[in-house]
């Protein structure tokens, strides 16, 4: 029988199968998220360039022009990337120009009247537009603060992120007396689908975490946590000390 005394028992010593299964894990840890962004941009740059090269005339395609500066044989492929993504870049850069004109804004609304009286097109124009704006567009109207609230009873909370205030109808026929803030409850791991839900703001808990953090929280289901940022700021405060 073991006595306060005795010295602690050694930690049992792990396989070699054990030890090289841990390490094969760690090592995945640190090799797939790189390996993943890097397959995933240069998938994507390799769309790109599938869309866009076809329409660049043969003779001015990258492959093309080393295969002629160095005098390569026709048949050395030579798998070059990226011409595609700039010309994208470029051509995306003017159009948005054009349309910040008095010209291309009279081209677009000329363009949509023609769109919205077309049944089926309109539809899935519409819904494109919507979700373009509300990803790319350069407005006040984002998350700008993560918040806890008390979902779905009391006493079990969930991270949230305040969108806007409630006006309207919504505001009018809710809380009357009091000031209602829309809430977008994110789903685990997808934070893209959630629900609109509707809170007095007296029951809202502002966060001082960013939202970066919180989406990074709520990706993780829980795992990766930020940092608090009372804590840094004690030792940033007791540095300058």
């Amino acid at each position: 029988m073991n006595t306060p005394f005795d010295p602690d028992p050694l930690p049992p010593r792990r396989s070699l199968v054990a030890r090289l299964r841990a390490s094969f894990l760690t090592g995945l840890v640190v090799i797939a998220p790189v390996g993943l962004t890097i397959w995933l941009i240069w998938s994507v740059i390799g769309w790109i360039d599938g869309f866009v090269l076809p329409l660049v005339p043969q003779a001015y395609h990258p492959d093309r022009m080393i295969q002629d500066f160095f005098g390569l044989d026709p048949s050395v492929q030579v798998n070059v990337r990226g011409l595609g993504v700039v010309i994208f870049l470029v051509f995306t850069i003017l159009v948005g120009w054009m349309a910040k004109g008095i010209i291309g804004r009279s081209l677009i609304r000329f363009a949509e009247s023609l769109v919205e009286r077309t049944p089926v097109v309109r539809t899935i124009y519409s819904g494109i537009k919507q979700i373009s704006e509300t990803i790319f567009a350069q407005s006040e109207r984002s998350f700008e603060t993560a918040c806890l609230i008390e979902y779905p009873r009391r006493g079990i909370w969930a991270l949230g992120f305040i969108s806007t205030t409630a006006k309207g109808e919504v505001a009018a026929r809710s809380d009357p007396g009091g000031e209602m803030i829309s809430v977008f409850l994110p789903t685990t791991p997808n934070p893209t689908s959630g629900f609109l839900l509707f809170f007095p703001k007296k029951d809202v808990i502002e966060l001082d975490m960013s939202v970066e953090d919180a989406a990074k929280l709520v990706i993780s289901a829980g795992l990766v946590y930020p940092p608090d940022r009372s804590l840094q700021d004690d030792e940033d405060s007791l540095k300058i000390i």
